[in-house]
């Protein structure tokens, strides 16, 4: 062995790692990435001097979007073996899912090094690169350029074709017939026009310029609110939450919680979707910011492929100052703190730290606003470094703490697949709501949302199945050389 001290493991020890290695293997291949994690730890316990354990439970981790863990799987089975190429594409590939381009680059140039007639790991070298150069040219000219996209964009000149039949904005403004029409074009797979698109973007951005980083919502004695965690792209299943719960009206508001886009290949339906809703009812239909609206996560998981496959690059760029501007969370009657993520690396955190956070900006690898896009809760007390490499996990002591400090019932966060849709932790304290059923066509959950009642504010949960969607795949749009580190 090449990277540390070999232990003596007897032949009977290392027979039986291996029956946990096939055994494990044999439930990645039926998608139970959570089963084959426990038998490739068996394995590693059993035998802890083989590479392969170590990769393979770090690609069963990158399914999971258990960055961090993949990341230090990965650099213990290079650790292990310093010539085990594998070791290097999962680091490599827990890197890109971080955004951290040039680690990535380091160890695919490890890679070709080894082998330099590999084909593959050229053009994953070459993607890679391609990336890094983007940018710091970006980053070069950023310095310089102050200017936004929105303020360039004419689209007063883009001409409406005679044969567009779709929906059309009324002098400017969306209207309850716009979206129904809007919801049938989506629903036949037909696009709305880019001139609409376009006004739609650039109203919404100033709409939520004016929102506060922290929206307080007033739902008065006997109405409600329907508040849903992730969409990822799942257009027909946004129909379906719709068609059981209602449209949003004045008189049946929605909350979004994050992760409109990515991953599922009707992203675009979806997010014109949710703007228009934000456009027709301002104060009745909320949005807030989830992880998976920033720059590196469109790039990786497929939201700038699909609107670049159905609009343009310049397109991209404006949903990113759009984006930018999204509050990151939510206060109902000042007894429910809303937001994707979770809670914090430090005690003492108030709504007031929050409303003060400032959002225009890529989110950053650490602080309140990286925490409440990327945290999640844990069993256990205290706090740990998140399983994600990014946020941290916090326990129910936690959570007990932030919600008395802060006059809270409670808090309903997203951001975690549940097979139920939805699950109760903390002491009930602490709420996690996902709405998007069977995951990327694959991961067999249901999808919930959460009914909220003045005056008590008692949570009821909706859960409903996955619907049939167009024979277009999950991660259709995905940047291919990154996917292709998961095979």
């Amino acid at each position: 062995m090449n990277g540390v001290d070999k232990p003596d493991i007897s032949p009977e020890a290392k027979e039986q790692a291996e029956k946990f290695k096939a055994e494990a293997n044999e439930l990645y291949k039926k998608q139970d990435f959570n089963g084959a994690i426990e038998l490739y730890t068996k394995a590693i316990e059993t035998n802890p001097c083989s590479a392969i354990y170590y990769a393979n439970r770090s690609i069963a981790n990158l399914k999971l979007e258990n960055f961090g863990y993949a990341l230090n799987d990965a650099s213990k089975a290079i650790e292990v073996d310093r010539n085990y190429i594998k070791g290097y594409y999962r680091r490599a590939a827990a890197y890109m899912s971080l955004g951290k381009y040039k680690q990535a680059l380091s160890d695919l140039a490890t890679v070709t090094k080894f082998r330099p007639n590999d084909s593959d790991a050229k053009m994953k070298y070459n993607e890679c690169n391609k990336i890094v150069k983007k940018l710091m040219f970006e980053k070069a000219i950023a310095v310089n350029d102050t200017r936004s996209i929105a303020d360039s964009i004419n689209f007063e000149s883009m001409t409406i074709e005679d044969d567009y039949s779709g929906p059309a904005l009324d002098n400017g403004k969306v209207t309850k017939t716009f979206m129904e029409e809007l919801l049938r074009t989506y629903k036949d797979q037909k696009k709305l026009h880019k001139k609409y698109a376009y006004s739609i973007l650039l109203q919404v951005k100033s709409l939520f310029e004016k929102q506060p980083t922290l929206v307080d919502i007033n739902i008065p004695d006997n109405e409600k609110i329907t508040v849903c965690g992730d969409i990822h792209g799942q257009f027909y299943d946004l129909l379906n939450i719709f068609e059981i719960n209602g449209q949003p009206s004045e008189t049946n508001p929605y909350l979004f919680n994050g992760d409109f886009v990515d991953r599922g290949s009707f992203s675009i339906e979806c997010i014109f979707t949710l703007f228009g809703f934000k456009l027709l009812y301002p104060d009745k239909f909320f949005m807030a910011r989830g992880n998976h609206e920033s720059d590196n996560m469109n790039q990786i998981y497929g939201f700038f492929g699909e609107c670049r496959a159905k609009y343009s690059s310049e397109m991209c760029d404006l949903f990113t100052e759009v984006y930018n501007m999204l509050p990151l969370a939510h206060c109902i009657n000042k007894r429910i703190l809303i937001m994707h993520g979770g809670l914090f690396s430090k005690d003492g955190v108030t709504l007031d730290d929050i409303r003060n956070i400032d959002r225009n900006r890529q989110p950053p690898e650490e602080g309140l606003m990286c925490e409440l896009l990327w945290s999640d809760p844990q069993d256990g007390m205290g706090r740990i470094p998140s399983k994600r490499g990014v946020g941290i996990q916090f326990g129910p002591d936690v959570t007990k703490a932030f919600c008395d400090h802060n006059n809270l019932d409670f808090i309903i966060r997203s951001h975690e697949v549940k097979q139920e849709g939805y699950e109760v932790q903390h002491d009930g304290r602490c709420i996690t709501v996902f709405s998007a059923p069977n995951y990327c066509d694959s991961a067999n959950n249901k999808g919930a949302f959460i009914k909220l009642k003045a005056p008590a504010l008692k949570p009821e949960y909706v859960v409903y199945n996955c619907v049939p969607h167009p024979p277009v795949s999950a991660l259709m749009y995905a940047h291919n050389s990154f996917l292709s580190f998961f095979n």
